[in-house]
């Protein structure tokens, strides 16, 4: 069942991506037209170009996207002791690692520096990390093999972290990491991961019975500043992308029962 869930995923995030939407209604306002249906055609386009325009010039995205980073506290109080940190992947690309032999890092690379700050602020604690292929053709190529070269060349070769490397998605990072460490539940751990990720993650780690405090980085958002309007069309897609993704995971996460809340926050998780 959980294979099945992954790659309908796959499948159904290609087809309503915000990017693959422009592109299939610019296709079919060519196909409308080239079959004579002009009125058709010209609806299409307009439609498309709507899109194009209101993305281009609004972010749109960061409206979508802050909710979900607001849901809990950055930089909240951290506790005196920590007996473990779990970072989730996402932050490197296990294809290009591989292509150039080095861990090539992408746009949440803040899960990283963060992971660094607290494994450096807390150096008895476990150190996590959890990350396999999300990939549906890719699956030998692991999140968690450039990991462990990457900790090597910063300096946390000594601090035997343990390396998950099996998951496919949030709710196995959770499950298997679990399984690894078998937390105690007087335990104090700390979960590194993007802030508009956090709801859904914390969502399947109380489900999992596992409490844990959240620590979330890599914001997308510009608080106080969302009603500008500037040309950033690649930039916005991109957040955009994001955003409806992430609530997609959310909508299919609570369904499937994978997590125990759709929207966990800081005021009411089951480490509150």
């Amino acid at each position: 069942m959980d294979t099945v869930f992954f790659i309908a995923s796959k499948i159904v995030w290609a087809l309503l991506s915000p990017a693959s939407l422009i592109v299939m209604l610019g296709v079919s306002a060519w196909i409308a037209l080239a079959a004579g249906w002009q009125k058709l055609s010209r609806r299409l386009l307009a439609i498309c170009a709507l899109l194009l325009l209101v993305i281009g010039f609004l972010p749109v995205g960061e409206w979508a996207i802050a909710p979900l980073e607001k849901r809990f506290l950055t930089n909240p109080a951290l506790p005196q002791s920590v007996d473990g940190i779990v970072v989730l992947g996402g932050f490197i690309s296990p294809q290009l690692s591989q292509a150039w032999m080095q861990a090539e890092l992408g746009g949440a690379a803040d899960r990283l520096t963060n992971f660094l700050y607290l494994a450096e602020l807390y150096p008895s604690a476990q150190l996590v990390f959890t990350g396999g292929s999300g990939s549906l053709s890719r699956q030998e190529q692991k999140e968690a093999e450039p990991a462990r070269l990457l900790f090597d060349q910063l300096g946390l070769a000594e601090r035997a972290i343990i390396y998950e490397s099996a998951s496919r998605n949030t709710q196995e990072n959770v499950a298997n990491t679990k399984i690894l460490l078998n937390p105690a539940a007087d335990q104090n751990w700390l979960l590194v991961t993007s802030a508009f990720h956090m709801p859904r993650a914390i969502g399947v780690f109380c489900e999992q019975q596992w409490p844990i405090q959240p620590y979330p980085v890599d914001h997308y958002s510009r608080t106080g500043d969302l009603l500008r309007i500037e040309f950033a069309f690649a930039a916005h897609l991109s957040v955009l992308n994001t955003a409806l993704k992430e609530w997609l995971g959310l909508i299919a996460y609570r369904i499937s029962g994978k997590t125990s809340q759709f929207l966990s926050s800081q005021q009411d998780y089951c480490g509150a």
